[in-house]
């Protein structure tokens, strides 16, 4: 459609002459002509004009850029129009034009694009950010700046690291404004956040027009704004916000670059444009500094004041692309000539057919060389005033970045940066790229804001819509278990547990929520929880109040809160009293328990005789004896009552550990036996879950509960055998006559339910373990902020205690006592007491290895090395040593002290032999003091 207005247009356009065409130029001629589309009565077309022939101006001055060849720039005002872009570039055409800057506007590069593809002249422009002005689409289209969908992609980004989730988009409808929101939108939808309102403008639009869209914008619950506008029109907007009290505490104005293109101007802002403007967030495409930078901006106001600009003189980063895209070409059009490029143009056969009658279309002429350059230009990789630049592999600048900009007081400040490699941070993004990317959400992060209303505490980002509109809630119609929720006969009201924490949560709210309160069923029976769910997803409610469990199907059509109960699926079953039998007695410990609990009571008995066995007279005596001594003394350590008495150290020490030991599993025992016998009365065929879905007995559960899914489906029983129950008469009829009369073996419910029933029904008890874990909440839409306030105001009622009164206050009946509703008690497993056998394991290895010792140095002291090397066999020095352990220690010493006196006794007659001189007068000696020895001993 838009060729065919082309061609209509250039058909009217007729006056100009064909000579020129099929024109060759040499390699390297003297002259190359480009194009500049700029609309100069906007500030951004007058400083890019500027930047441009500042541009051109030095790449004809340096040699070492295009040689001895130098750029001709032709500059055309489009006026902002769609029309004169088109006759603008048909006058390019004329002139053997090899490529474009420009345009300036999105709305023209659109049509101009096409003329660009038809006639193969590379189009450049800086200002163009429609993110659909793609390469695959407009192939001689080249943007050389960053594209809206990178802004986008950081206003996105910021909405998501403040939790935002919902935003206004305020926007003119047109290209750039209708294709700029697109994008937003695709990248909120990656955030799983959305635009709740769009509110689109007419690019002509008044100022009336501007405050019938506010006003209806401030009819919504968002309050999160974003302007995607051209500078004058935005700032119409802000105005008119300002003068319908919408610059204030709770709104937040997200701009996009248009606002920085105003405050990069240089002219001073009104007091009214300030104040429009407070609190307010923009971006601006970010250029590190360096040499270059530095020396174009020094050289601005004398470049200015030689064009004659007049008041404003500020500079834009539009300026510095600018002037990078007009080096960008130049280095594009070297290599160009260097590959053996020709500036050449052919008439297109197709305008040849149409030139008829007093048209002359002979003007419009292909560019043979256009691929070549065109490809050139994305090949250029260079150092520019802007940074480095280059393009990807998609088209696209490598690398955008922008700055955070907050408006404040009379400037604004910078509080952050954007970028596609490391997202939100308050560093430059050139200082990370030496380290590895890092987008997590820890690691993203903005210095602190001053929102609108001069507040630095983050908005909320949502209030409810002044419209009168109240939330419909959905709340289940109970015809069981009211002490829940429950419809008052006669009314429109709801009371029960569920409601009163609904009511008092919600008072929490920093704001007022208007709601009203719709039943959901009949009253009569249980509605479908789930189906309640899927009308929230339909728009029929806004939410959804009760005893409404959170399963993994139901979290992926709403968000819940917070549980304020906890209750998974438990099976009751009927149970009978069951008496103890006669080996009762054997049930607290495992038989693990009770065969280590046997062995130690050996080892203890078997460690202290060992160690008694020398010094006691209690443990020696006849083998046969002896083994009824470490029998008796090791198990009457239960009851303390020993009759020998224990007098070495060693064995004191180990006998001490072990009493410790064995009165604490003595006093488990007790407790544990007293319990079997005292608690466990109750008994059931059906000990959980496990045996119950084994059996082929039919199972009853709550009609309208998940409970039927989940048997079905995740446990895989019979649809045959489960039957629906309504009432909680219902629930003990079924229970009470059982499978062999029409009734069930047992009940699969939540256990929240069941606790309540089983209040009044002790017949009947839960088997086994919960075996869900889940709990109920509130639901509400997806993304609704309203789940998570709600989910703040529960866990305030469960820090405060609320909560556990408004539990107390509904489900707190008199129970069945403990004794009869306790089925099992857990058998004590040795685990528990392994430490214990571990200390008292460890004290009898060391007492024994420390005894040993001692009885070894004893012995070698006792039995010199002669006389133990006299004994020729290894058993036979074995014997020796196994008789000396079993000898008393008293004995021993005995002996011993008679051999010391012996051995003083021959050293004194060798002495009294030495003197006498005679070995005849030494043996008579000897023998004398011998005979007088024994008798004295």
């Amino acid at each position: 459609m838009r060729l065919f207005w082309t061609l209509i247009l250039i058909v009217l356009y007729n006056g100009y002459s064909s000579e020129g065409v099929n024109s060759t130029l040499s390699a390297r001629p003297k002259v190359v002509n480009i194009g500049c589309m700029l609309s100069f009565n906007t500030l951004v077309g007058k400083i890019t004009k500027i930047a441009a022939e500042a541009a051109v101006e030095d790449i004809n001055s340096n040699p070492d850029v295009l040689g001895r060849t130098k750029l001709n720039m032709i500059t055309l005002d489009s006026n902002a129009s769609g029309f004169l872009g088109i006759v603008e570039a048909i006058r390019f055409m004329e002139t053997d034009t090899m490529a474009i800057v420009g345009p300036q506007s999105s709305v023209i590069a659109h049509v101009v694009s096409n003329i660009a593809n038809e006639l193969q002249v590379p189009l450049l422009s800086f200002a163009a950010t429609d993110p659909s002005l793609s390469s695959l689409q407009y192939p001689f289209f080249v943007r050389t700046s960053p594209s809206d969908k990178f802004q986008m992609e950081a206003i996105a980004e910021m909405v998501e690291y403040y939790e935002w989730r919902e935003v206004i988009a305020i926007y003119i409808d047109d290209d750039f404004g209708r294709n700029g929101i697109a994008a937003l939108a695709d990248q909120l939808a990656k955030r799983r956040c959305s635009i709740s309102y769009k509110a689109a403008m007419k690019p002509g639009a008044t100022l009336d027009d501007a405050r019938d869209v506010l006003v209806q914008v401030a009819l919504r619950e968002s309050r999160i704004m974003v302007v995607h506008t051209y500078p004058t029109k935005g700032l119409e907007i802000f105005s008119m916000a300002r003068y319908l009290g919408m610059i204030d505490k709770g709104y937040v104005w997200i701009a996009t670059n248009w606002l920085s293109t105003i405050l990069d101007d240089g002219s001073p802002l009104s007091s009214d444009e300030k104040e429009n403007l407070e609190g307010a967030i923009t971006l601006r495409i970010h250029t590190p500094g360096s040499e270059l930078k530095q020396k174009f901006v020094s050289q601005w106001s004398n470049l200015t004041r030689k064009a004659g600009l007049t008041g404003s003189s500020g500079m834009s980063t539009y300026a510095l692309y600018a002037y990078d895209t007009v080096w960008l070409l130049a280095r594009a059009i070297n290599e160009f000539f260097n590959q053996g490029g020709n500036v050449s143009f052919s008439k297109d056969p197709r305008l040849t057919e149409l030139n008829s009658g007093s048209m002359n279309l002979d003007s419009m002429s292909i560019f043979n060389g256009g691929k070549l350059l065109r490809d050139n230009i994305f090949k250029v990789n260079m150092t520019g005033v802007t940074g480095p630049f280059s393009f990807t592999s998609n088209k696209e600048l490598f690398r955008p970045t922008f700055e955070v900009i907050n408006v404040v007081g009379t400037g604004f400040r910078k509080v952050g940066y954007w970028s596609e490699y490391s997202g939100l941070s308050i560093v430059p993004p050139e200082t990370l790229y030496s380290k590895p990317a890092n987008r997590s959400s820890s690691n993203q992060q903005l210095h602190s804001i001053i929102w609108p209303g001069q507040i630095t505490e983050k908005p909320r980002g949502w209030v409810f819509p002044n419209n009168g509109r109240q939330l419909k809630i959905g709340v289940p119609n109970r015809a069981s278990f009211r002490e829940f929720v429950g419809k008052v006969p006669g009314t429109d009201s709801f009371r029960g547990y569920c409601i009163e924490v609904f009511t008092t949560a919600i008072d929490l709210f920093p704001y007022a929520v208007p709601y009203k309160l719709v039943a959901f069923g009949d009253g009569h029976n249980n509605p479908d929880d789930t189906e309640l769910i899927r009308l929230i997803t339909a728009g029929v409610y806004d939410a959804a109040i009760g005893d409404i469990a959170i399963t993994t199907n139901r979290t992926k059509m709403v968000d819940f809160s917070q549980p304020y109960i906890e209750s998974g699926l438990v099976v009751v079953a009927p149970v009978k009293e069951q008496n103890s039998n006669a080996w009762a007695f054997l049930s607290p410990f495992t038989p693990r328990m009770w065969c280590v609990t046997g062995v130690f009571f050996l080892i203890v008995g078997t460690v202290i005789w060992i160690l008694e066995h020398r010094l006691n007279d209690d443990f020696r005596g006849p083998p046969s004896k002896q083994i009824v001594t470490v029998l008796w003394f090791s198990f009457s350590t239960l009851f303390t009552a020993q009759r020998e008495n224990t007098v070495s150290t060693f064995g004191r020490i180990v006998l001490l550990i072990w009493l410790f030991v064995v009165l604490i599993i003595n006093s488990s025992y007790t407790a544990s036996l007293t319990s079997i016998l005292t608690v466990q009365k109750l008994s059931s065929p059906i000990t959980g879950i496990e045996s119950l879905v084994n059996t082929k007995e039919p199972i009853g559960y709550q009609l309208g509960s998940f409970a039927r899914n989940y048997l079905i489906q995740e446990l895989r029983i019979d649809e045959s055998r489960l039957v629906p129950l309504n009432l909680p008469e219902d629930y003990a009829k079924a229970l009470k006559d059982g499978p062999s009369r029409g009734g069930v073996a047992a009940v699969v419910d939540e256990r929240a339910y069941m606790e309540l029933f089983l209040s009044s029904h002790c017949q009947l008890s839960i088997r086994g373990q919960e075996f869900t874990k889940n709990g109920w909440g509130f639901a509400f839409p997806r993304d609704s902020p309203l789940a998570v306030d709600m989910s703040t105001a529960i866990l305030k009622l469960s820090e405060n205690g609320e909560l556990q009164r408004i539990h107390d206050k509904w489900l707190s009946r008199i129970a069945c006592t403990s004794q009869n509703t306790k089925l099992e008690v857990d058998r004590l497993q040795l685990k528990s007491f392994s430490g214990l056998f571990f200390l008292c394991g460890l004290a009898c290895f060391l007492a024994l290895l420390i005894y040993f010792v001692m009885l070894a140095c004893q012995y070698c002291q006792y039995y010199p090395n002669s006389e133990v090397a006299s004994e020729s066999s290894r058993s036979g020095r074995l014997q020796t040593f196994l008789s000396f352990a079993d000898e008393k220690e008293e004995s021993v010493r005995s002996r011993s002290k008679r051999r010391q006196l012996e051995l003083t006794s021959v050293r004194s007659i060798d002495q009294d032999a030495s003197v006498n001189g005679s070995r005849n007068d030494r043996s008579e000696i000897y023998s004398n003091r011998v005979v007088s020895f024994g008798e004295s001993v």
